[in-house]
């Protein structure tokens, strides 16, 4: 594959005009079932989105036209399942691969619609869950519902990264940059894939190296911030040269979602509801994750005393480190999410995991967007956040696991929890632009 994609790199470098159609067309391959399983689609995204990121494209028109292209290859794939439904089966590729098929309709069959948001980022079941939600004739406007919420998600995570890549290598960045980077990366790789190997292992000992690990990376990272100003330099400077007054609304949203009221009155009402419905031991948990984040980064934040950037209008008064909106956020949507995962297999708690740290990641982000946190400053938090997580999941799981929650529990605790986001997001919007304007 090297020497073929070293020429369509090449190719479209030296004919820019094409790159958008390019961005469009992987992404609808890489979505489009039997297709988004043969081509090396993720490759390619990433290696596009570098070229796009090099100046080409604005970050919106990539994330756009990659949401667009994923959107009309699960289209495409529903109407194939919904005409041919069993008859597609015959296919010759299917018939050679019926595995590919089968673990697709026993995952949708299993979990409905949750299969098509959690199975949207994995590489196997991403193009033919699709399908078979068209072969067992599930409503179409159900299926565009969970598409256009689903691939908005896969878009931001399959082509941001290569987006800042490319901007990255355009920009005079310090010195040590990279090398700082590639061992953060490298860094969260390993610890990623350890906490992955040990939970898929053994759910109770997974739970007790995460909480050891994310201990590990809280301290190296409050340790070695000094010698990690080339990254934080770098990143900041990137972020910036590249901020949009278009979507800058957008942010402001996404951060006010992280605000100190916002997650104490979503801990409150999260822990209450469960109380409420009588979940005593995943009330414990919930409250026990929450309370103890907010503890331990309000210390943390009061012992190190980081200044924050310089970067505001207007300057917060506050420390920096760790970020309190990355740790509250990624501390409510882990609970969530391992609620979520709660007496089902362990592939299918990881995913929860994942997705549940994608909306976390937002509002980190966001802001490391708004200047108004280091990179260090929400990878730390986030640190915290899983430490906090693991380790009051592992006290409370020491003799019994926690059960799952009632689907009537859910439908309790998910409206309200998500009418609070909205509420707190909304309100008082335009003082919040003011006070992140650049």
């Amino acid at each position: 594959m090297g020497p073929w994609l070293d020429s369509l790199t090449a190719w479209l470098t030296t004919n820019p005009q094409w790159l958008g159609l390019a961005i469009f067309i992987v992404a609808c391959v890489e979505c489009l079932a039997i297709a988004g399983i043969i081509v090396p689609g993720t490759v390619l995204l990433f290696a596009v989105a570098v070229l796009a990121g090099s100046g080409a494209l604005t970050l919106g028109e990539t994330l756009l036209l990659g949401y667009l292209g994923g959107l009309l290859g699960d289209a495409i794939s529903y109407t194939l399942g919904r005409h041919f439904h069993q008859g597609i089966r015959r296919l010759p590729l299917l018939r050679t691969h019926p595995q590919w098929i089968g673990s697709a309709e026993t995952y949708f069959q299993r979990y409905g619609i949750a299969s098509l948001l959690v199975g949207r980022f994995i590489g196997p079941l991403r193009p033919m869950l699709p399908m078979v939600a068209g072969m067992f004739d599930m409503p179409i406007p159900r299926f565009i519902a969970v598409s256009l919420v689903a691939g908005a998600g896969w878009s931001v995570a399959y082509l941001l990264p290569g987006w800042a890549t490319g901007a990255a290598m355009r920009l005079p960045l310090p010195e040590g940059f990279w090398m700082q980077a590639g061992i953060i990366a490298a860094t969260l790789a390993v610890l990623l894939g350890l906490s992955v190997n040990a939970s898929l292992r053994s759910q109770h000992k997974g739970t007790r190296l995460i909480a050891a690990l994310s201990l590990l990376a809280l301290l190296a990272m409050f340790f070695g911030w000094p010698y990690l100003s080339a990254f934080d330099q770098g990143l900041m400077t990137l972020i910036q040269n590249n901020r949009s007054s278009a979507i800058d609304g957008t942010l402001v949203l996404i951060t006010r979602m992280g605000d100190f009221r916002t997650q104490f009155i979503l801990g409150g009402v999260l822990t209450g509801l469960l109380l409420l419905a009588r979940q005593w031991r995943p009330a414990i948990f919930a409250g026990s994750a929450l309370i103890g984040t907010a503890l331990a980064n309000g210390s943390l934040k009061w012992l190190f005393a980081r200044a924050r950037p310089e970067v505001l209008s207007d300057p917060l008064t506050t420390y920096s480190m760790p970020s309190g909106h990355s740790s509250a956020a990624f501390a409510f949507f882990l609970v969530l999410a391992i609620l979520a995962g709660r007496g089902q297999p362990p592939r299918m708690r990881l995913t929860w995991v994942i997705l549940g740290c994608i909306p976390a990641a937002a509002i980190a982000l966001s802001r490391v967007y708004l200047g108004a946190h280091w990179p260090t400053d929400v990878l730390a938090g986030a640190m915290l956040a899983c430490c906090v997580c693991a380790t009051s999941l592992t006290l409370l799981q020491d003799r019994q696991p926690l059960a799952a929650l009632p689907l009537k529990v859910w439908w309790l605790v998910l409206p309200a929890c998500m009418g609070v986001l909205a509420f707190f997001a909304l309100h008082a919007l335009p003082h919040a632009l003011l006070r992140y304007q650049y």
